[in-house]
Order: structure tokens, then C-alpha cells, then sequence
């Protein structure tokens, strides 16, 4: 299996952000994602995609939609047209999330962010599995958890320090992997995070602030 690695990056003075960084060989790189995945294979009740797909009129699921750099050329704001929605959800700041997504190609935000905002209050009190809407446009990008517990999927976000999506959690109508680089986007240019797959498959490693926004 091909493993995409986000670019390596050197630490940014700006607050509230950190690098992704691929320093460790890729025997070490998988040992330790491996065994990140094993921790997060808690058992329990899982949602299952007509759960998924209650009340949505979007597809979630399927194979892997690659894209190219076109996506990410220079739009009127950043690398998309508009900046981020005033009315963020889980509490997360709006700076950095007009930061992040719009004027970054390369940084994250902190390693463990999510879990200083509503995310798993909201993931947990969810009746559904929660859709996760672009931060810019709105689009719909992830639903989860999908065909696995709540606590598997908080677990595992928390195991890698960002929120992790898989394959059947993605709606790929909106969102595309970059060929040469993994880089997670969706197609309105918003930077969403990189795809570092794993024994599990590919895991989708993503910036909350990116995924914050209001349907519209």
C-alpha cells in the first residue's frame, strides 16, 4: 500500500499550531500508527451507514477521490473564495481557523486541540452520527462515527491527537486527496488535513477548525 506522508515542516511562530512531521522512517512510522489503531478498536454498538445516511442528501462513503493542485491555486481569499463562517461550531477560534484552512498548506493545529472544545460533548450526545461541514462553504466533508462505537471513534481521534476519519466516514462529493502529497482538501480549497493510512486502511487525520462550519 502506497503511504502518503504529509510535508515536512518546520514549527511557525503563530500560537495554536503545530507541524506534521515525517522524520521517523516508515518501519517506525507504521509500528506506531499501528499500534494507535489496535488501542482505538474499542468494541461496542456501532452506527452503520442508513444510520449514516438518515435525513442527508449526500452519499457518504466509497473509494478514495484523488484530485490534483489545481484545487489549492490562489483564490480571493487565500485558497478559497470566502473566509471562514462567523458562527464556528465546537467552540473552536475563529482566527485560527481562517489561518489554517485558507492560508496553510503545511501546519495543523495543535496536536490534542479538539479536546479543549465541544467535540466529544457534541459527538456523545448525538443521537446520529454528526456531520462535519466545511468551515468556508458549508459543504457537508465527514459523518461520523460510521460502522463503528462513538468511543472507538473519539479513541482513536484522540490516540493520533486530531479528529480520524475513514473511507466510509467521507463524503467524497466534496472532498479530495492530492496525489503527490495525501493533503486533505475539499474542493472548495479549504486545507483540511493529510491522509497517513495505517494496517487498518486509510485514516484521515483532520483539523476540527477546518471541519466547523454550519450547513448552508
Amino acid at each position: 500500500m502506497r503511504i502518503f506522508l504529509a510535508a515536512a515542516i518546520l514549527l511557525a511562530s503563530s500560537v495554536g499550531t503545530q507541524a506534521y512531521s515525517p522524520s521517523a522512517s516508515r518501519r517506525s512510522f507504521l509500528q506506531e500508527i499501528g499500534g494507535a489503531a489496535a488501542a482505538a478498536g474499542a468494541a461496542a454498538t456501532s452506527f452503520g451507514p442508513a444510520v449514516a445516511n438518515a435525513a442527508q442528501d449526500f452519499k457518504v462513503g466509497g473509494k478514495i477521490v484523488l484530485g490534483d493542485e489545481s484545487i489549492m491555486a490562489q483564490k480571493e481569499h487565500g485558497t478559497s473564495s470566502i473566509p471562514v463562517q462567523k458562527n464556528l461550531r465546537y467552540n473552536v477560534d475563529n482566527n485560527l481557523a481562517d489561518r489554517i484552512t485558507n492560508y496553510n498548506r503545511r501546519f495543523a493545529e495543535m496536536g490534542g486541540y479538539f479536546q479543549s472544545t465541544e467535540f466529544e460533548k457534541v459527538v456523545r450526545a448525538s443521537e446520529t452520527p454528526v456531520t462535519f461541514y466545511d468551515s468556508n462553504s458549508g459543504r457537508p466533508l465527514f459523518v461520523a462515527p460510521v460502522d463503528r462505537s462513538v468511543d472507538s471513534f473519539i479513541e482513536e481521534s484522540k490516540v493520533h491527537g486530531w479528529p480520524s476519519f475513514r473511507d466510509n466516514e467521507v463524503v467524497w462529493d466534496n472532498v479530495r486527496v492530492l496525489k503527490n502529497s495525501g493533503e486533505t482538501v475539499s474542493v472548495d480549497g479549504t486545507h483540511l488535513g493529510h491522509n497517513l493510512p495505517d494496517r487498518s486502511g486509510n485514516r484521515y487525520c483532520i483539523n476540527l477548525v477546518s471541519v466547523a462550519g454550519n450547513p448552508v
